[in-house]
Protein backbone atom coordinates (compact mmCIF):
# COMPACT_ATOMS: atom_id res chain seq x y z
CA UNK A 1 0.00 0.00 0.00
CA UNK A 2 0.95 3.80 -0.69
CA UNK A 3 0.77 6.32 1.50
CA UNK A 4 -1.73 9.21 0.09
CA UNK A 5 -0.58 12.80 -0.34
CA UNK A 6 -3.88 14.33 -0.24
CA UNK A 7 -7.04 13.95 2.38
CA UNK A 8 -9.76 11.96 1.20
CA UNK A 9 -13.26 13.53 0.54
CA UNK A 10 -16.21 13.26 2.86
CA UNK A 11 -17.63 11.70 -0.25
CA UNK A 12 -18.66 11.07 -3.95
CA UNK A 13 -21.51 13.38 -5.60
CA UNK A 14 -23.63 11.78 -8.62
CA UNK A 15 -26.37 13.56 -9.78
CA UNK A 16 -29.09 12.51 -12.53
CA UNK A 17 -31.51 14.76 -14.15
CA UNK A 18 -35.51 14.07 -13.77
CA UNK A 19 -37.92 15.01 -16.15
CA UNK A 20 -39.11 18.48 -13.97
CA UNK A 21 -35.69 19.62 -14.29
CA UNK A 22 -34.54 18.93 -11.04
CA UNK A 23 -31.66 16.75 -9.81
CA UNK A 24 -31.44 14.13 -7.76
CA UNK A 25 -28.02 14.50 -6.09
CA UNK A 26 -27.06 10.70 -4.69
CA UNK A 27 -23.85 10.81 -1.92
CA UNK A 28 -21.74 7.78 -1.73
CA UNK A 29 -19.83 7.39 1.29
CA UNK A 30 -16.03 7.09 1.13
CA UNK A 31 -15.24 7.23 4.51
CA UNK A 32 -12.21 5.41 5.57
CA UNK A 33 -11.50 2.31 6.72
CA UNK A 34 -9.78 2.26 9.83
CA UNK A 35 -7.42 -0.21 10.14
CA UNK A 36 -5.06 -0.92 13.61
CA UNK A 37 -1.53 -2.41 13.29
CA UNK A 38 -0.33 -4.14 16.21
CA UNK A 39 3.48 -4.10 17.23
CA UNK A 40 3.60 -6.79 20.18
CA UNK A 41 6.36 -7.35 22.01
CA UNK A 42 7.73 -10.04 24.16
CA UNK A 43 11.20 -11.37 25.22
CA UNK A 44 12.61 -14.36 23.97
CA UNK A 45 15.50 -15.66 26.13
CA UNK A 46 17.32 -11.97 26.11
CA UNK A 47 15.93 -10.67 22.68
CA UNK A 48 12.92 -8.35 22.26
CA UNK A 49 10.95 -10.12 19.55
CA UNK A 50 7.98 -8.41 17.29
CA UNK A 51 4.76 -11.15 16.67
CA UNK A 52 4.81 -11.21 12.88
CA UNK A 53 2.67 -12.82 9.90
CA UNK A 54 3.70 -14.89 6.84
CA UNK A 55 0.72 -14.11 4.35
CA UNK A 56 0.01 -16.59 1.53
CA UNK A 57 2.16 -14.91 -0.70
CA UNK A 58 5.51 -15.03 1.28
CA UNK A 59 5.40 -11.22 2.62
CA UNK A 60 5.41 -10.51 6.35
CA UNK A 61 3.00 -8.13 7.98
CA UNK A 62 2.16 -7.23 11.33
CA UNK A 63 -1.24 -8.36 13.30
CA UNK A 64 -4.44 -6.30 12.49
CA UNK A 65 -7.61 -5.48 13.03
CA UNK A 66 -10.46 -3.47 11.62
CA UNK A 67 -12.54 -0.97 13.72
CA UNK A 68 -16.31 -0.57 12.94
CA UNK A 69 -18.06 1.96 13.95
CA UNK A 70 -20.83 0.18 14.51
CA UNK A 71 -19.75 -2.51 16.55
CA UNK A 72 -19.80 -0.11 19.58
CA UNK A 73 -16.17 -0.47 21.07
CA UNK A 74 -13.48 1.40 21.87
CA UNK A 75 -10.46 1.73 19.28
CA UNK A 76 -8.75 0.03 22.27
CA UNK A 77 -11.11 -2.30 22.64
CA UNK A 78 -10.85 -3.17 19.17
CA UNK A 79 -7.37 -3.83 19.03
CA UNK A 80 -6.99 -6.25 21.42
CA UNK A 81 -10.10 -8.38 20.09
CA UNK A 82 -8.50 -8.52 16.69
CA UNK A 83 -5.13 -9.57 17.76
CA UNK A 84 -6.57 -12.23 19.66
CA UNK A 85 -8.84 -13.46 17.29
CA UNK A 86 -6.08 -13.53 14.69
CA UNK A 87 -2.94 -14.36 16.58
CA UNK A 88 -4.54 -15.94 19.93
CA UNK A 89 -2.42 -13.62 22.29
CA UNK A 90 -3.69 -11.49 25.21
CA UNK A 91 -1.95 -7.80 25.10
CA UNK A 92 -0.75 -6.32 28.95
CA UNK A 93 0.48 -2.58 28.46
CA UNK A 94 -1.21 -0.62 24.75
CA UNK A 95 -0.70 2.94 24.12
CA UNK A 96 -1.55 4.61 20.29
CA UNK A 97 1.24 5.30 18.17
CA UNK A 98 0.76 6.97 14.95
CA UNK A 99 -1.73 7.65 12.22
CA UNK A 100 -1.64 8.00 8.42
CA UNK A 101 -3.62 7.58 5.35
CA UNK A 102 -2.78 4.39 3.02
CA UNK A 103 -4.20 3.34 -0.17
CA UNK A 104 -3.94 -0.35 -1.73
CA UNK A 105 -2.54 -1.20 -4.64
CA UNK A 106 -5.31 -0.33 -7.22
CA UNK A 107 -6.10 3.15 -5.52
CA UNK A 108 -9.63 1.89 -5.19
CA UNK A 109 -9.66 2.26 -1.29
CA UNK A 110 -8.55 4.85 1.47
CA UNK A 111 -7.75 3.24 4.80
CA UNK A 112 -6.81 4.99 7.84
CA UNK A 113 -3.99 3.46 9.39
CA UNK A 114 -3.58 3.57 13.61
CA UNK A 115 -0.08 2.10 14.95
CA UNK A 116 -0.44 0.82 18.41
CA UNK A 117 2.19 -0.71 20.67
CA UNK A 118 1.63 -3.83 22.72
CA UNK A 119 3.47 -5.89 25.06
CA UNK A 120 2.87 -9.65 25.89
CA UNK A 121 4.61 -11.22 28.90
CA UNK A 122 4.55 -14.55 26.23
CA UNK A 123 8.33 -15.20 26.03
CA UNK A 124 8.54 -18.33 28.36
CA UNK A 125 6.01 -20.15 27.29
CA UNK A 126 7.66 -19.68 23.72
CA UNK A 127 11.08 -20.86 25.19
CA UNK A 128 12.63 -23.48 22.73
CA UNK A 129 9.37 -24.24 21.05
CA UNK A 130 10.43 -24.25 17.48
CA UNK A 131 7.05 -24.00 15.77
CA UNK A 132 6.27 -21.21 17.98
CA UNK A 133 9.01 -19.11 17.67
CA UNK A 134 8.91 -19.04 13.70
CA UNK A 135 5.83 -16.51 14.64
CA UNK A 136 8.53 -13.97 16.28
CA UNK A 137 11.30 -11.77 15.13
CA UNK A 138 14.37 -9.67 16.60
CA UNK A 139 13.30 -6.21 16.04
CA UNK A 140 16.65 -5.99 15.59
CA UNK A 141 16.47 -8.17 12.18
CA UNK A 142 14.57 -5.09 10.73
CA UNK A 143 17.36 -2.45 12.61
CA UNK A 144 20.65 -3.92 12.99
CA UNK A 145 21.82 -0.80 13.75
CA UNK A 146 19.66 0.06 16.95
CA UNK A 147 21.37 -2.98 18.35
CA UNK A 148 24.62 -1.50 20.33
CA UNK A 149 25.22 -4.69 23.20
CA UNK A 150 28.21 -5.61 21.34
CA UNK A 151 29.38 -2.30 20.78
CA UNK A 152 28.91 0.60 17.75
CA UNK A 153 27.61 -1.71 15.01
CA UNK A 154 29.79 -2.01 12.34
CA UNK A 155 27.15 -1.11 9.86
CA UNK A 156 27.09 2.03 10.79
CA UNK A 157 30.60 3.23 9.99
CA UNK A 158 30.76 0.94 6.57
CA UNK A 159 27.93 1.72 5.51
CA UNK A 160 25.06 3.87 6.80
CA UNK A 161 27.02 6.84 7.76
CA UNK A 162 28.94 7.58 4.34
CA UNK A 163 25.80 7.40 2.36
CA UNK A 164 24.10 9.88 5.06
CA UNK A 165 27.06 12.41 4.48
CA UNK A 166 26.93 11.78 0.87
CA UNK A 167 23.04 12.33 0.63
CA UNK A 168 23.72 15.80 2.48
CA UNK A 169 26.60 17.03 0.82
CA UNK A 170 25.05 16.35 -2.44
CA UNK A 171 21.93 18.49 -1.88
CA UNK A 172 21.46 21.51 -3.68
CA UNK A 173 21.99 23.61 -0.29
CA UNK A 174 23.17 20.80 2.16
CA UNK A 175 23.83 23.67 4.61
CA UNK A 176 19.93 25.04 4.20
CA UNK A 177 17.63 24.58 7.14
CA UNK A 178 15.23 22.14 6.10
CA UNK A 179 11.50 23.47 6.32
CA UNK A 180 10.07 20.73 8.96
CA UNK A 181 12.54 21.13 11.53
CA UNK A 182 14.79 24.40 11.76
CA UNK A 183 17.94 21.86 11.05
CA UNK A 184 20.14 21.47 7.57
CA UNK A 185 20.43 18.03 6.46
CA UNK A 186 23.80 17.54 8.10
CA UNK A 187 22.94 19.07 11.45
CA UNK A 188 19.62 16.25 11.36
CA UNK A 189 22.43 13.65 11.07
CA UNK A 190 24.71 14.67 13.76
CA UNK A 191 22.14 14.48 16.28
CA UNK A 192 20.14 11.18 15.01
CA UNK A 193 23.19 9.24 14.85
CA UNK A 194 25.06 10.54 17.53
CA UNK A 195 28.30 11.77 15.71
CA UNK A 196 30.62 14.40 15.77
CA UNK A 197 30.72 14.16 19.77
CA UNK A 198 27.25 14.18 20.28
CA UNK A 199 26.56 11.30 21.70
CA UNK A 200 23.90 8.43 20.43
CA UNK A 201 20.37 8.59 21.36
CA UNK A 202 18.50 5.30 21.75
CA UNK A 203 15.14 6.94 21.93
CA UNK A 204 15.96 8.55 18.01
CA UNK A 205 14.97 5.53 16.42
CA UNK A 206 12.07 7.25 14.17
CA UNK A 207 14.65 9.99 13.30
CA UNK A 208 17.50 7.72 12.27
CA UNK A 209 14.73 5.76 9.94
CA UNK A 210 13.35 8.68 8.18
CA UNK A 211 16.85 9.71 7.39
CA UNK A 212 17.96 6.34 6.07
CA UNK A 213 15.01 6.24 4.01
CA UNK A 214 15.48 9.79 2.72
CA UNK A 215 18.68 9.59 1.56
CA UNK A 216 18.64 5.85 0.36
CA UNK A 217 20.63 4.30 3.01
CA UNK A 218 18.40 1.76 4.45
CA UNK A 219 20.09 -1.74 4.33
CA UNK A 220 18.74 -4.03 1.75
CA UNK A 221 15.70 -5.73 3.26
CA UNK A 222 15.71 -8.31 0.26
CA UNK A 223 13.43 -10.97 1.81
CA UNK A 224 12.13 -9.25 4.84
CA UNK A 225 8.70 -8.64 3.58
CA UNK A 226 7.56 -6.20 5.89
CA UNK A 227 5.57 -3.23 4.20
CA UNK A 228 7.05 -0.09 4.40
CA UNK A 229 4.22 1.29 6.95
CA UNK A 230 4.21 -1.23 8.82
CA UNK A 231 8.30 -0.79 9.25
CA UNK A 232 7.75 2.60 10.34
CA UNK A 233 5.18 2.06 12.62
CA UNK A 234 7.59 -0.83 14.27
CA UNK A 235 10.34 2.32 14.24
CA UNK A 236 8.07 4.74 16.50
CA UNK A 237 7.01 1.54 18.56
CA UNK A 238 10.97 1.05 19.25
CA UNK A 239 11.30 4.46 20.13
CA UNK A 240 8.44 4.77 22.33
CA UNK A 241 8.64 1.66 24.51
CA UNK A 242 12.85 2.87 24.95
CA UNK A 243 11.11 6.29 26.19
CA UNK A 244 8.56 4.45 28.16
CA UNK A 245 10.82 1.64 30.09
CA UNK A 246 11.95 5.45 31.71
CA UNK A 247 9.08 6.86 32.48
CA UNK A 248 7.05 3.92 33.71
CA UNK A 249 7.63 0.34 35.27
CA UNK A 250 6.35 -1.49 31.57
CA UNK A 251 8.97 -3.34 31.92
CA UNK A 252 7.95 -5.58 34.29
CA UNK A 253 5.12 -6.64 31.90
CA UNK A 254 8.22 -8.46 30.36
CA UNK A 255 9.65 -10.10 33.22
CA UNK A 256 8.61 -13.55 35.00
CA UNK A 257 6.78 -12.71 38.18
CA UNK A 258 10.35 -13.61 40.48
CA UNK A 259 13.58 -12.12 38.19
CA UNK A 260 17.19 -11.81 39.22
CA UNK A 261 18.79 -8.19 39.03
CA UNK A 262 20.96 -9.57 36.07
CA UNK A 263 18.09 -10.71 34.14
CA UNK A 264 16.53 -7.48 34.68
CA UNK A 265 19.17 -5.55 33.24
CA UNK A 266 19.65 -7.88 30.83
CA UNK A 267 15.96 -7.21 29.67
CA UNK A 268 16.73 -3.50 29.44
CA UNK A 269 19.82 -3.57 27.62
CA UNK A 270 17.88 -5.89 24.81
CA UNK A 271 15.09 -3.10 24.75
CA UNK A 272 17.63 0.24 24.89
CA UNK A 273 20.14 -1.53 22.88
CA UNK A 274 23.78 -0.25 24.69
CA UNK A 275 25.35 -2.35 27.40
CA UNK A 276 25.28 -0.99 31.17
CA UNK A 277 27.15 -1.16 33.88
CA UNK A 278 26.08 -3.65 36.36
CA UNK A 279 26.86 -1.93 39.77
CA UNK A 280 25.67 1.13 38.79
CA UNK A 281 22.43 -0.38 37.38
CA UNK A 282 21.88 -2.55 40.35
CA UNK A 283 22.47 0.73 42.55
CA UNK A 284 19.50 2.83 40.60
CA UNK A 285 17.24 -0.15 40.52
CA UNK A 286 17.20 -0.03 44.74
CA UNK A 287 17.45 3.61 45.06
CA UNK A 288 14.36 3.98 42.79
CA UNK A 289 12.68 1.48 44.93
CA UNK A 290 11.09 -0.62 41.83
CA UNK A 291 12.00 -4.25 43.33
CA UNK A 292 11.67 -5.72 46.91
CA UNK A 293 13.83 -9.06 47.49
CA UNK A 294 11.69 -12.49 48.03
CA UNK A 295 12.74 -15.59 50.39
CA UNK A 296 13.65 -17.69 46.99
CA UNK A 297 17.00 -17.90 45.81
CA UNK A 298 17.76 -18.85 42.03
CA UNK A 299 20.71 -21.49 41.46
CA UNK A 300 23.07 -20.87 38.73
CA UNK A 301 25.28 -23.81 37.08
CA UNK A 302 28.87 -23.65 38.23
CA UNK A 303 28.06 -19.81 40.41
CA UNK A 304 26.48 -18.41 43.52
CA UNK A 305 22.96 -19.01 43.35
CA UNK A 306 21.27 -15.54 43.19
CA UNK A 307 18.14 -13.63 45.11
CA UNK A 308 15.00 -13.29 43.41
CA UNK A 309 13.68 -9.90 43.61
CA UNK A 310 9.96 -8.87 42.46
CA UNK A 311 8.23 -5.79 41.37
CA UNK A 312 7.01 -3.94 44.11
CA UNK A 313 4.16 -2.41 43.69
CA UNK A 314 3.40 0.36 45.91
CA UNK A 315 6.26 2.45 43.94
CA UNK A 316 2.94 3.30 41.29
CA UNK A 317 1.59 5.72 44.42
CA UNK A 318 4.92 6.69 45.83
CA UNK A 319 6.02 7.96 42.24
CA UNK A 320 4.77 10.09 39.53
CA UNK A 321 7.57 8.37 36.82
CA UNK A 322 8.40 4.90 38.50
CA UNK A 323 10.16 3.83 35.19
CA UNK A 324 13.89 2.42 35.12
CA UNK A 325 15.73 5.83 34.41
CA UNK A 326 18.69 4.82 32.90
CA UNK A 327 20.92 7.35 31.04
CA UNK A 328 23.25 5.74 27.72
CA UNK A 329 25.07 8.12 25.94
CA UNK A 330 27.37 6.03 23.45
CA UNK A 331 29.64 7.79 21.12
Amino acid sequence: MAHARSPSRAGDLSASPRPNGTRVVAVRDARPEIGLVAVVITLIGEEPCVRVITTPAGDTRLPLAVYRLENGATLDEALRFGVIEEVALDLGHLEQLDCSMVRDAAGARNTLSIGYLALANTGAAIGENTLERQHWRSWYSFFPWEDWRRGRPSILQEMIEPRLRTWAELGAQPHQKDADGGLTRVERIRMAFGLDGIGWDEERVIERYDLMQAAGAMPDAAGDGLPADHRHTLAVAMGRLRRRIKQRPVVFELMPERFTLFELQRTVEAILGPHLHKQNFRRLVEHMGLVEPTEDMKSHTGGRPAKLFRFRQSVLIERLQPGVRVRTVRG
